[in-house]
């Protein structure tokens, strides 16, 4: 036996000098009598890890595999977790007790039979709750309907599947060139950049079924305006003409149609899909300080910026994805077994010098803190170069980071599920997409920016049957269709139909949408002063 080690026990020798290391990975390997055929994909000063643990542990479990084929290798391997697999290489996703100096201090992690979820709080809790009740979270290999889920995860994926179509008619104002088409022709952008659901939104809703063009029946009513095609000459959409177009656009409507005014907004909604939603700024401060337009105070907002007990995120509003390149992702596809041979991921700016020359107020701090503790963390595979391998590294990777930036969303949270790489999400009181349906404590770890500093903690402290659980419901095929929107055409299940079933959730109206003589009405004329300016298309004026 000793024999078959020694190549292991060499190559491992070159990258790990502390003794107790490589006594901890002999125990690891000779008691659990493993398969010693050797994968040498792993990436970062790491050591070869058995090429028959890897897809097991960290494998997407999209390629068709069955989850009664990976609870047979977990019985083989022991039970309750997977040994075998050194936690503390770049992309073991668990297995085995390591010990590593990391920050100047000594981490050891209990992967398999010593979970640590309850480091990670509620997340953390609900995981351990969900393995405990032998409830695996769902899907395997892309399929639904698995036998195995609950009730409230049944009605969840059923909502998340249902087809929109005779619940709801919405009727969509034809308003002027200028308000929408006129700007794609300026900024072919607009169709692709992070805000192209308001551009897509319309276009899908003119050939949806449940669109009527009888107002009389409608249940919901939609302005299409295009706001973040509003581009400067450098292509970076500014929202400080966003209140003038919408005020002009809310006018024209309100003289030209009776509906606006019967109930000042309350069965309209609109898409504004800015850093901070209808607070119409980039800079927090100054959104929180603007707060939401007042004449969309009873309007329902579809906007990418959801936080809880946030002045720019209006109660019963839908929060939705970025919108990110959906055939670009498919065509960037690896083969499924492809071995998970990173652990923490994460491509991004950890500092915006331009904007936040002193530092501390970018993300709140978090992406700082993040590099400056694991940027020499070897688990960690960390920078602010975008490779031309982007998603191709996503889809090698356990855990994708997801931290808040300038607004709580970024596009990153949609690569992260549709590439099946645990989302690691840090950012306080954020609103996920459709939270309402989609089962983000189920799928995602959540890190509260204050415990930064012990990522490498909690992450390594993840036990295997939760992550086994989460890639399973990652790869279902329902959930990786509802953060992305089909293109060019909308697609069953994507973010398009999952707004309208966000809207058919809220039919019917109650009473209190339509007004009654008496009953308070919005006010025209609050609002800072720059947003009563007349708003002309053809202006390249942006203070």
């Amino acid at each position: 036996m000793i024999r078959r080690l020694a190549p292991w026990i060499r190559s491992a020798q070159s990258a790990v000098t502390d003794p107790g290391f490589l006594l901890a990975l002999l125990l690891v390997v000779i008691l659990p009598s493993l398969n010693l055929n050797l994968n040498l994909s792993i990436r970062g000063p790491s050591f070869p890890v058995p090429a028959a643990l890897d897809d097991t542990v960290v494998g997407p479990y999209a390629d068709g595999s069955s989850q009664q084929q990976s609870q047979q290798l977990q019985q083989q391997q022991g039970g309750d977790g997977l040994q075998g697999v050194p936690s503390g290489v770049s992309g073991a996703g668990g297995g085995g007790l390591v010990r590593r100096k990391m920050q100047d201090k000594e981490v050891v992690g209990m992967v398999a039979g010593g979970d640590k979820a309850d480091s990670l709080g509620a997340s953390g809790r609900e995981g351990a709750e969900t393995e405990e009740s032998g409830n695996d979270g769902g899907n395997v290999g892309g399929t639904d309907g698995d036998a195995s889920l609950s009730s409230q995860q049944r009605q969840q994926q059923e909502e998340l599947v249902g087809n929109p179509v005779g619940r709801l008619k919405i009727y969509v104002y034809d308003l002027p060139r200028d308000y929408n088409y006129n700007f794609i022709k300026k900024q072919p952008r607009c169709l692709t950049h992070m805000f192209a659901l308001e551009v897509l939104f319309h276009r899908y809703i003119l050939n949806s079924p449940v669109r009527t063009t009888n107002p009389d029946e409608a249940d919901w009513f939609y302005l299409p305006v295009y706001p973040t095609c509003d581009l400067t000459a450098s292509g970076l959409p500014l929202p400080f003409r966003s209140p003038r177009m919408f005020r002009a656009a809310i006018s024209l409507v309100a003289e030209k149609w009776p509906y606006w005014n019967r109930t000042d907004g309350a069965d309209h909604f609109f898409i504004t899909p800015h850093d901070f939603g209808a607070c119409f700024h980039y800079e927090e401060e100054k959104a929180i300080t603007r707060g939401i337009m007042p004449l969309l105070k009873r309007a329902t907002l579809v906007q990418t910026f959801g936080q809880s007990h946030h002045v720019c995120h209006k109660p019963g509003s839908i929060v939705v994805p970025p919108f990110a390149p959906t055939g670009h992702m498919h065509r960037r596809r690896i083969p499924p077994d492809t071995p998970r041979s990173i652990f923490v991921y994460f491509r991004g700016l950890f500092y915006d010098h331009n904007n936040d020359p002193q530092g501390g107020y970018y993300a709140r701090g978090a992406r700082a803190s993040i590099w400056e503790n694991f940027k020499t963390n070897p688990l960690f595979d960390m920078s602010a170069e975008h490779p031309a391998s982007y998603y191709e590294d996503m889809q090698r990777s356990l855990f994708c980071l997801c931290p808040l930036g300038w607004a709580p969303w970024s596009p990153r949270l949609v690569e992260s599920v549709f590439f099946g790489c645990i989302p690691v999400i840090v950012a306080d009181n954020i609103v996920l997409p459709f939270s309402d349906v989609i089962p983000w404590r189920e799928i995602a770890v959540f890190v509260p920016e204050k415990d930064v500093p012990k990522l490498d903690e909690i992450l390594a402290g993840i036990g295997p049957r939760r992550v086994l659980a989460m890639q399973q419901r990652l790869a279902s095929h329902a959930i990786r269709q509802a953060v992305v929107l089909g293109h060019p055409q909308p697609q069953e299940g994507d973010v398009f139909h999952q707004v309208l079933n966000g809207l058919a959730r809220k039919l019917p109206h109650p009473l209190s949408t339509y007004l009654k003589p008496g009953d308070e009405r919005l006010n025209w004329t609050a609002g800072p002063a720059n947003d009563f300016k007349p708003w002309k298309p053809d202006s390249h004026v942006y203070w």
